[in-house]
């Protein structure tokens, strides 16, 4: 579906995921044509994009570039069939980039560093496996790309008559990208800022000592930003990017909050803060112990990731004692 003039959007399934569709964005220019993400790789994703690619008036040759905003398998996943059948260059962020390997197909150092993770985070025994494991199967929703295009902050992507800036906004994902152009002020947000819901943060052995520091420190950049249409990786496009940035900013508030409450004045393990906190699902709220694997593993780096920030920002403490680490509020 033609979006503005020479902007498309098309909205690909996500089965058994808490979102409904991820968008994949086809930018065509004078001598070429942009895909912005690309959705999973499974059976009724590709041919959802071929079929929708075809009402929209594209074959596959049609695509020239791809730029992948952070290689989560929602937006990666067909990366390495789109090329295969286009023969497209594919873009992605040099921090990104860094990751695939040991994400996707190497796995067993990462699997053995993430168990003692969680574990020194207070998962227990019973539960560790599980949660290790949680997101193994991903790795069937990723065709591997043979050849990456890196891009740093500031790169340039050209489809004339659009130039997109390159920016680095880490958050929900260590090295993920926006990009800006500066004529339209479009800017295609991927996970980094969406219309109906927030964007997990989480931290987790990849992710950088204080994740959510780093997004709350991105969003600060873009929030510098004239923007006249947001186009994000799931939902609605949306204009408005100051307050929606605003709106962000209060949920979190809110929910270290929450975690002020849980923790009182002793120690906590990350796995015991997490237990206690209401979580939203499909628009329910939910206790950790009703949550899937995955979900719960979520939970508990979502919850490490506020714990995380609200220790650089003196508003907590952390201490590791051997293995274990906990957190508490300091007074």
């Amino acid at each position: 579906m033609e979006l503005f003039k020479g902007i498309n959007q098309i909205k690909l399934p996500l089965p058994n995921a808490s979102l409904d569709s991820v968008n994949v964005y086809i930018i065509e220019g004078a001598s070429g044509n942009l895909m912005i993400d690309t959705g999973w790789n499974t059976p009724e994703c590709f041919n959802a994009l071929a079929q929708e690619m075809k009402n929209s008036g594209f074959a596959m040759k049609d695509i020239t570039d791809v730029v992948i905003t952070h290689i989560h398998p929602d937006h990666f996943g067909l990366a390495g069939k789109i090329a295969e059948l286009s023969g497209a260059k594919i873009m992605a962020g040099e921090i990104e980039n860094g990751l695939l390997d040991s994400r996707y197909y190497h796995p067993e150092d990462l699997m053995q560093q993430m168990s003692a993770f969680l574990k020194a985070n207070g998962v227990p025994d019973w539960e560790l496996k599980m949660l290790t494991e949680a997101s193994l199967n991903i790795r069937n929703n990723i065709s591997p790309v043979k050849a990456i295009t890196t891009l740093k902050p500031g790169d340039k992507v050209s489809m004339d008559p659009f130039e997109f800036q390159v920016l680095l906004t880490p958050g929900h994902s260590p090295g993920h990208i926006c990009l800006y152009e500066p004529n339209k002020k479009y800017l295609f947000s991927g996970d980094h800022v969406l219309a109906e819901v927030v964007p997990n943060i989480s931290y987790h052995p990849q992710s950088g000592e204080n994740p959510l520091g780093d997004y709350v420190n991105s969003l600060n950049s873009l929030a510098e930003l004239e923007v006249r249409f947001v186009f994000p990786g799931h939902g609605s496009v949306f204009s408005g990017l100051a307050p929606k940035i605003d709106d962000i900013m209060h949920l979190h508030r809110d929910r270290m909050r929450g975690i002020q409450k849980v923790m009182g004045v002793e120690m906590k393990s990350g796995y015991d803060v997490a237990k206690n906190i209401p979580w939203i699902v499909n628009g329910e709220t939910v206790q950790y112990d009703k949550l899937e694997p995955i979900d719960r593993r979520l939970a508990l780096l979502e919850t490490l990731a506020h714990l995380q920030f609200m220790t650089a920002e003196k508003q907590g403490k952390k201490v590791t004692e051997g293995e274990k680490t906990v957190y508490w509020s300091g007074e």
